[in-house]
């Protein structure tokens, strides 16, 4: 693929929300099959459009594209099987082929933003909104269609006493792996107890999270949304499986061969 078809995939994949990972190969020792410069993308699968070498380095690059995909994080990665001061931000593997040439590549992964749920109208709620977005959540104020309520991150309760029951209960009947709540931990609990009067397992509810942020002393809405926000981000980086994983994290290679390939006699990857 040239440059311009991958920046064109890249970018149906932006507009789809689909995460990837763009690989650029930064330095490369002979004997090697590609050269310092190549790119391809790693799609959420785990295969690979564009060129960064023959087997051996495809099956290190994409299971390491596909971590750097959950944790959302770029990195440097050094296949070689030459003695190499570790650098403390390089990822080194050894190079599973026979020809002990040497790859580095620049792993950039795109992932989806999290999608947080704000519930309420009051003046805190309204400034969450615009606090979060700024923060990099993609922010609704409901769920239209399934697809976006299966990706669900975070919901804020921002009711402050209008309507608290109702939201609270919205928010724990979603699929949102954290729901955070302002109010006060006395009545939080009083929610937690309505809540499992009305059937909320206690599983469900350890998804609660109130007071929703660290107590900063906030008195204005605006204070208050901004700490609020504070613990959805403490939330969201702080726990990885609240991240929208519709990628998979399972080893690439090697794997059992198909009918369309077979097993390299000399370092055992599977090969097309």
């Amino acid at each position: 693929m040239t440059t311009k078809d991958l920046l064109e995939l890249a970018l149906q994949l932006q507009n789809r929300d689909e995460p990837y990972a763009f690989v650029t190969v930064i330095r490369a020792v002979s004997p090697t099959s590609v050269y310092a410069g190549a790119q391809a993308i790693v799609l959420s699968d785990g295969s690979i459009q564009g060129w960064i070498g023959g087997g051996c380095a495809k099956s290190v690059v994409a299971q390491a594209a596909l971590q750097a995909l959950s944790s959302g994080s770029p990195k440097r990665v050094l296949i070689s099987n030459e003695a190499h001061l570790a650098e403390p931000d390089t990822e080194v593997h050894k190079m599973p082929c026979a020809s002990n040439g040497e790859i580095e590549v620049f792993i950039h992964p795109q992932v989806s933003l999290p999608l947080m749920l704000v519930l309420g109208t009051t003046p805190a709620a309204k400034a969450a909104r615009t606090i979060a977005a700024q923060a990099g959540f993609k922010v609704v104020d409901g769920l239209t269609d399934q697809a976006a309520a299966s990706k669900l991150a975070i919901v804020l309760v921002a009711t402050q006493g209008d309507g608290d029951e109702a939201a609270l209960e919205t928010a724990l009947a979603s699929s949102a792996a954290q729901v955070l709540m302002i109010a006060s931990t006395r009545k939080a609990e009083k929610l937690r107890e309505l809540m499992r009067a009305r059937g909320v397992s206690d599983t469900r509810l350890m998804a609660l999270r109130a007071p929703a942020g660290p107590d900063i002393s906030a008195t204005t809405p605006e204070e208050i949304a901004l700490a609020a926000v504070a613990g959805a981000i403490e939330a969201w980086r702080g726990a990885g499986h609240m991240r929208p994983v519709n990628f998979s994290t399972t080893t690439v290679a090697p794997a059992t061969p198909h009918k369309s390939s077979y097993v390299n006699p000399v370092c055992g990857v599977v090969v097309e």
